[in-house]
């Protein structure tokens, strides 16, 4: 038995290191919306506590449905300042550190590393859209910031509370 879950477990791994994109529950194509969700829990907490990670995507749920944001969840994970393309004015491209979630366009990879925090954070993205999981738990919260900065902008919103490694805001 234990043999099966290790060969098991090494195909699962194999797979995932040949891939175009991290796989798990779901893939980019199939649920686009939990996908993008599910990546802005993973690259936004995937270190704090699942409280924490549950928040985040609280946070971006609760812009969906109000009225300064936009109407999607990857519409509202992937808002930010744009600029033509330098190759293609045509073509829009995003502003380094200009976006409303900083991993999105911080120039890194955004391919999920950490599978077991991967897999974790696919199953809060599916378990908030499709049940609703601990929808409400930053009480209508827009915005957050870690622990660790702090921005400007913060002293704008109503602070709600703390959650893990997170502050949490509101606005009015």
């Amino acid at each position: 038995m234990k043999t099966l879950i290790a060969t098991l477990a090494l195909l699962m791994v194999v797979s995932i290191a040949h891939g175009s994109q991290a796989k798990g529950l779901f893939t980019a194509e199939a649920k686009p919306e939990m996908w993008c969700l599910a990546q802005n829990i993973y690259f936004e907490s995937r270190s704090s506590n699942r409280a924490d990670r549950m928040a985040v995507a609280d946070v971006v749920l609760n812009r969906v449905y109000h009225r300064y944001y936009p109407d999607t969840i990857c519409e509202v994970v992937q808002q930010g300042k744009q600029k033509p393309s330098w190759q293609d004015p045509a073509v829009m491209v995003m502003v380094r550190n200009k976006c409303q979630f900083s991993w999105y366009c911080d120039g890194r990879s955004d391919r999920p590393t950490d599978m077991d925090a991967w897999v974790e954070a696919q199953q809060i993205a599916y378990n908030m859209i499709v049940y609703n999981d601990a929808r409400g738990i930053t009480e209508g919260a827009t915005h957050y910031h870690a622990t660790y900065v702090s921005p400007e902008w913060a002293r704008d919103f109503a602070i709600i509370g703390r959650i893990g490694e997170h502050i949490f805001y509101r606005q009015n």
